[in-house]
């Protein structure tokens, strides 16, 4: 009897094992024993394959033309010296590697001091608000004198500049506007999402052709030396394969929800003749976008914070002289007199490793961080002093071309004031401030300082340098910027203009008649 039902077991288990292993289904209807093999359970018809397929691309269709019509394209023209031009090698290099081959017509009159050419560029924006708020590059837009936006559509839309962000000191973004409602726009994503390895979308007019996509991944995040030219403070940039060129600069990164999560900034090349695209293309993301657009809107400014710092990067044999257990954090090169960060007790050699209770990774990082934070903010600074840690409070100044001017109490490199680029005979100036004045020996006086001036420009040749103080114009006296960029529009048409300038530390002063190029 037991052998009997050791049998039946035995057979009951080979049953059970062939139909797991062979995939025997029994139908309640239709009670008959099914072969099913793992080969059977799929589909080996192509068709289903191409199903797939199909339903992919036609994902990628839809997404492309929901988007394509917030992608405009940027004509810009603008006026400079001919001799300017040609004694510039980089300049038109430069201009067709962001812009595309651009068109010259030539406008000379007997009255004009010097021969000067006409540029036009091209490049790309982005629609954001139906109302007609455009996302773009500052370099696609930079000393432009005209802009005209055109539509998918065909229609053109004269723009103005709401607001930049040079790329010097800046993010190289720039928010224009035009007279529309009920445009299309691209919703904006959160960049923070992206990983690496993810399908992104590129539109743009690249070499003027409008409404180019490519497609590519997101091939790296967090870039901040893409390629070599490129001057930007503010570095974060997204890499992708993308197709990037000439002209889709300030055009559209998307994902495959169609949402903004870039704006296409930049490309490496290959060197040598080559400016095309090698398959290495930044964008900048759109959460640093949108901070610097929501600024430049409501401000016409973008504030950022400030420490007063100058920062080196941490490398594995400082890391172990410093005491820490990995490369990571801020070196604090030198902690300037007088600023936020030395009021606070930070000191050359500390290794800030938390601002604001975030975990810092490296300068760049912290330059991001800083600049990001309010205004005024006191913040808690954690820092690393010969391997104790220590938690400091500071609170931040505004970074401004003045702050950056005085740090350690000497002269730093000046930056211009957007609105006074390519400006009155290429003098840059700014206010006269207290600094400013005991470095120059103007106490008591008023007036607006020369901050810059363009070489073999017609105030060069006139002997105003850097410190000059510009105290009237036509005989009516200066105060401040205000009042120099209103006597500036004033005499605009006037082929030379009066100027009564004080020299630096009591080196007198001089009557200037200089020659208007803005004539």
């Amino acid at each position: 009897m037991f052998k009997s039902n050791s049998t039946k077991w035995t057979i009951s288990l080979v049953v059970i094992a062939l139909i797991i292993a062979v995939g025997i289904t029994i139908s309640p209807d239709n009670p008959t024993f099914t072969p099913q093999t793992a080969i059977g359970q799929t589909n080996d018809s192509p068709n289903q394959d191409f199903e797939y397929l199909e339903r992919a691309n036609r994902a990628f269709i839809k997404v492309v033309n929901r988007a394509k019509p917030a992608v405009v394209q940027i004509a810009t023209t603008r006026s400079v010296p001919t001799r300017q031009n040609r004694s510039d090698p980089f300049s038109d290099d430069w201009f067709e590697f962001w812009f595309g081959p651009r068109e010259r017509s030539e406008r000379r009159g007997q009255d004009e001091p010097q021969e000067r050419e006409e540029q036009r560029g091209l490049g790309s924006g982005v629609i954001v608000s139906e109302n007609g708020y455009i996302l773009t590059n500052n370099h696609v837009i930079e000393n432009a004198e005209d802009i005209m936006v055109v539509l998918p559509n065909g229609r053109e839309y004269r723009a103005e500049v709401v607001g930049k962000d040079a790329g010097r000191q800046g993010t190289d973004l720039a928010v224009l506007k035009i007279d529309g409602n009920d445009l299309p726009i691209l919703p904006l994503g959160d960049s923070a999402d992206l990983e690496i390895g993810e399908w992104v979308i590129a539109i743009g007019s690249p070499f003027g052709l409008a409404q180019t996509v490519t497609r590519g991944m997101v091939s790296a995040k967090g870039r901040t030396s893409p390629a070599p030219g490129i001057d930007i403070a503010y570095m974060d940039f997204i890499q992708t394969d993308a197709a990037i060129n000439r002209g889709n600069s300030g055009g559209a990164l998307i994902n495959i929800r169609g949402e903004l999560i870039g704006i296409n900034t930049a490309i490496a090349t290959g060197g040598g003749f080559s400016y095309g695209n090698v398959g290495v293309g930044f964008a900048i993301p759109t959460n640093l976008a949108k901070r610097v657009m929501t600024q430049l809107i409501e401000k016409g400014e973008v504030e950022r914070g400030w420490l007063g710092v100058s920062l080196q990067p941490i490398d594995y044999d400082l890391a172990e002289k410093l005491k820490l257990e990995e490369p990571r954090g801020a070196l604090i090169r030198e902690a300037y007199k007088g600023t936020p960060a030395h009021k606070a007790g930070i000191r050359r050699g500390d290794v800030i490793v938390e601002f604001n209770k975030m975990t810092i990774r490296d300068m760049n990082h912290l330059m991001h961080v800083v600049a990001e934070t309010g205004v005024g903010e006191t913040v808690e600074v954690k820092v690393s002093r010969k391997g104790a840690e220590k938690i400091l409070k500071v609170k931040l100044e505004k970074r401004t071309p003045e702050v950056l001017a005085r740090l350690g109490g000497r002269a730093e490199r000046f930056i211009p004031d957007e609105a006074d680029v390519g400006a009155f005979a290429d003098i840059h100036v700014q206010d006269l401030t207290n600094e400013l004045a005991a470095r120059y020996g103007y106490e008591d006086e008023s007036g607006v300082i020369v901050a810059a001036v363009e070489r073999r420009s017609p105030a060069a040749r006139a002997g105003i340098g850097v410190g000059t103080l510009i105290q009237e114009i036509e005989d009516v006296e200066i105060s401040d910027i205000k009042d120099y960029r209103e006597r500036i529009q004033a005499v605009k048409n006037q082929p030379k203009v009066l100027l009564y300038v004080r020299l630096p530390n009591n080196r007198g002063a001089a009557f200037v008649t200089l020659e208007n190029q803005s004539d």
